[in-house]
């Protein structure tokens, strides 16, 4: 399964840009670690970007719905930010609460990973998936 959401990931320009790297994979959790970059990833006060934060949520909650229900998009997700987020590294941990046939809901939580490996809670969030069909075979 690990491999599987990984080859997803390489597939979407905007997770490359960022550096996501996902790091677990199992039914129903996801977990995804990006790199700090000073130059392109702050906001005016040097914090991480609210834009990446729920990005690496919504990401987050988006591979653990696809353990479980294949292709899906996001039809809603919010973001709470609980303190500046700050970090060498940023880690994002998702999982599923309940998957129907319609909706898949989950909720992530993100951390600022320190320089001597500690984690502090800096986001939470929560996503409604939708599994969506295959795209039919580019012609």
């Amino acid at each position: 399964m690990l491999d599987t959401i990984q080859a997803i990931n390489k597939t979407a320009a905007f997770n490359r840009w960022a550096g996501f790297e996902v790091t677990r994979a199992a039914a129903g959790e996801a977990e995804l670690r990006m790199e700090w970059r000073e130059e392109d990833m702050g906001q005016y006060a040097g914090f991480l970007h609210a834009g990446l934060i729920g990005a690496m949520l919504d990401t987050a909650c988006g591979f653990a719905a696809a353990t479980v229900a294949g292709r899906v998009l996001a039809s809603h997700f919010s973001v709470n930010c609980l303190s500046p987020a700050l970090g060498r590294a940023f880690i994002a941990r998702g999982k599923v609460v309940k998957a129907g046939r319609k909706q898949v809901f989950t909720t992530a939580e993100l951390y600022g990973q320190g320089d001597g490996g500690s984690l502090k809670l800096v986001a939470t969030g929560s996503a409604i998936l939708v599994p969506v069909e295959e795209p039919p075979p580019a012609k």
